[in-house]
């Protein structure tokens, strides 16, 4: 927040409660977060911040390529972030975002350029989850699931 003098409040915003929270390691040292929320046909990804030392290409692609991955694993084909000039053209080179069409870029209090909206097609997993999951599936840790939970046995009907 510091880094980009933004005010505490705009980073808490309230959509952190219906939030899904990345935190990335390097080794055992956290070096990296972004947040995701959930929208019908989109994941949207935000609040991505890499400590100074760790802002590596390859920690970064590692990062967004699990985000991809557990998104198509839920089913989306579509993930979008908004980003200021600078960060968008790593998001586009890097990543492969491309520039939202027919979207204005947003100016925030405290911020001396605008974000604009990117989109990344994405493609949804074979094995996505939806209503017809197994019910088992569904309990399972978030991202976990092809794992079976320790407490599942079989259902006697």
């Amino acid at each position: 927040m510091e880094e980009h003098s933004v005010r505490a409040r705009q980073n808490y915003d309230g959509n952190d409660y219906q939030s899904t929270h990345i935190i990335v390691y390097e080794d055992d040292e956290p070096v990296g977060t972004a947040r995701v929320r959930w929208f019908r046909d989109f994941a949207k990804i935000e609040r991505t911040c890499f400590r100074k030392e760790h802002r590596r290409p390859e920690i970064i692609k590692a990062t967004a390529q699990f985000i991809f991955d557990h998104a198509a694993r839920k089913g989306y084909d579509k993930v979008i972030t908004h980003a200021k000039p600078a960060y968008a053209r790593l998001w586009r080179i890097l990543l492969g975002f491309k520039p939202a069409q027919g979207k204005e870029p947003v100016l925030f209090e405290g911020h001396d350029e605008p974000y604009l909206e990117l989109v990344k097609t994405i493609v949804p997993a074979v094995d996505a989850i939806d209503a017809d999951t197994s019910s088992a599936v569904l309990f399972r840790i978030e991202g976990q699931w092809d794992q079976p939970s320790e407490f599942e046995t079989r259902a006697r009907v």
